[in-house]
């Protein structure tokens, strides 16, 4: 038996009344956080959740979100988080493809209205069965009438709960992630799979319980859950939480709190560097600060090396995916750490690089990145020829192509697929090309990824019209960014008369990025 939720059980017994997650001027301890997580637990099966079936969660880094992932895991049930981002028909098609039971939403703001997204999307979607609103206070009524909150499932329910057996290998979370077909997909991740890279996570950042941890990345984020989340709760240690990246915000946090750990993606070291942080007491912060975490893109070599001369704190730098539960390589603390390189493979996990015959390559050359071990997903919800295509005798296909030196460190150096990586978030092109292609006016459209600055990447569409329509880029823009989750639409649009294609008809997007 092994069921994920035994971290937070355990910290709750080791540490009750130490504080267990901050947000605002609210700190709950672990008993809280455990007692909440008990009866949420209690209300999903007095509503007849059952083992294996899959609970949606939709919530910004609030309390809330710990509280209801360890419920649903203590119910025996699976985790679908998803990013707070997506609109109503794309919440539809995640509440569907994973056929998810029940769907917690957070109430949202008036500038991210999740409640009313959220509700939308559960309303097309007859299979699920059961909405939640998660109020701002659990007293609060819901702004939609006729539907149920958090706090009213909670009411009444014992904070003593006894787990369901759970076997290691049942999906405990499954995280979406988009791949060639540009529809997303749902990544089958273990109680296994999750519990021994929260291990490995805690070691490799010597995560204690005397650490205080900023949680600013994303909880739907498969970094931030197992990195962060599950390493901080494993090792009892406090996490504070702030829903989004504002750089005067999180240096208020990491002086407030006396902050020992950060994880974030490159954009966040470039706003924190770029920062006027004078009003600041930043040798406070550097003292305080003893490790930096850096994932979900390449970190530019500069950042690196601006951060650590501004701040005198090493980042770690390493690779992961969701197939992976994430973390696959990382540089370890006490070895040589090389800036650009993602390190060397974590414990049980080995990774090779193959040329197109599968043949593996020598010291120096690129290959596609390939890895095999604990950390591999079960498989694509619903997905086999996905999974197989993926998966292929045992080892996973990154899609990656990395190279890898004599000292058996590996750098990533270009991608197979066209996904782009903005901010730290997937985005895939034919998703996007599909969104704009709905346009009436649009004939064709062709999406690729453009370097930036602040983003890493940023998106970028080539549009051909359809003959006597026409549109401004402003336009253009306002329209695909009502369709589709805001880190998605294209920030660039050129109209074009033409897109160069190959001789079968494939758009050559290669010679769209040289423009």
């Amino acid at each position: 038996m092994l069921n994920l939720a035994c971290i937070l059980e355990d910290s709750a017994r080791r540490y009750p009344t130490s504080p267990a997650f901050t947000f605002g001027e609210t700190t709950l301890n672990y008993a809280q956080i455990n007692g909440a997580a008990n009866q949420i637990a209690n209300g999903l099966i007095s509503k007849g959740i059952k083992r294996g079936d899959k609970v949606a969660i939709d919530c910004l880094n609030l309390p809330y979100f710990p509280m209801i992932y360890f419920g649903i895991l203590k119910a025996g049930a699976t985790v679908v988080p998803l990013s707070v981002l997506l609109k109503k028909d794309e919440i539809a098609y995640h509440l569907a493809d994973s056929q998810a039971k029940a769907f917690f939403c957070f109430v949202g703001t008036p500038d991210l209205p999740m409640g009313e997204m959220g509700y939308g999307g559960f309303q097309e979607v007859s299979t699920c069965e059961q909405f939640y609103m998660i109020t701002a206070k659990p007293t609060d009524p819901s702004p939609i009438a006729g539907t149920e909150t958090l706090g009213s499932l909670m009411a009444g329910q014992s904070p003593v709960f006894k787990k369901l057996a759970s076997d290691p290998n049942d999906t405990a979370v499954i995280i979406y992630t988009s791949g060639t077909t540009g529809k997303p997909k749902g990544a089958m991740l273990s109680h296994s799979n999750i519990m021994l890279n929260t291990i490995i996570s805690a070691n490799l950042g010597e995560i204690t319980h005397d650490d205080t941890q900023l949680i600013v990345l994303p909880l739907f984020h498969i970094f931030a859950l197992t990195v962060l989340m599950n390493s901080g709760v494993y090792k009892g240690a406090h996490n504070v939480l702030l829903p989004r990246f504002d750089a005067d915000d999180v240096f208020g946090l990491l002086q407030k709190h006396d902050v020992t750990i950060f994880a974030g993606v490159p954009t966040m070291y470039w706003g924190m560097v770029n920062f006027d942080s004078s009003k600041y007491d930043t040798d406070k912060i550097s003292k305080n600060l003893r490790t930096c975490f850096s994932g979900g893109a390449s970190l530019p070599v500069q950042v690196l090396k601006d951060f650590e001369a501004k701040f005198n704190v090493p980042i770690m730098e390493g690779y992961g995916m969701s197939e992976g539960s994430p973390v696959v390589t990382f540089n370890h603390k006490h070895e040589v750490r090389k800036p650009g390189s993602i390190g060397k493979p974590v414990w049980g996990v080995e990774v090779k690089l193959v040329d197109d015959n599968g043949d593996e390559v020598p010291v120096g050359e690129k290959g596609e990145l390939l890895y095999r071990g604990h950390n591999v997903m079960k498989g694509y919800y619903n997905k086999p020829e996905a999974t197989a295509k993926t998966i292929q005798n045992g080892w996973l296909h990154s899609g990656d192509v990395a190279t890898k030196d004599e000292d058996g460190y590996y750098y990533i150096v270009d991608r197979t697929k066209d996904m782009i990586i903005r901010g730290g978030l997937n985005v895939y092109p034919r998703e996007v090309e599909e969104v704009m292609m709905k346009h009436d006016g649009v004939s064709m459209v062709a999406v690729i990824g453009v370097p930036d600055d602040k983003f890493g990447e940023n998106i970028k569409a080539f549009v051909i019209m359809k003959e006597g329509q026409s549109s401004t880029e402003d336009e253009m823009k306002a329209w695909t960014k009502e369709r589709i989750a805001d880190y998605k639409y294209p920030r660039q649009i050129e109209f074009v008369d033409s897109l160069p294609m190959s001789a079968t008809g494939k758009i050559l997007k290669k010679e769209l990025r040289v423009k």
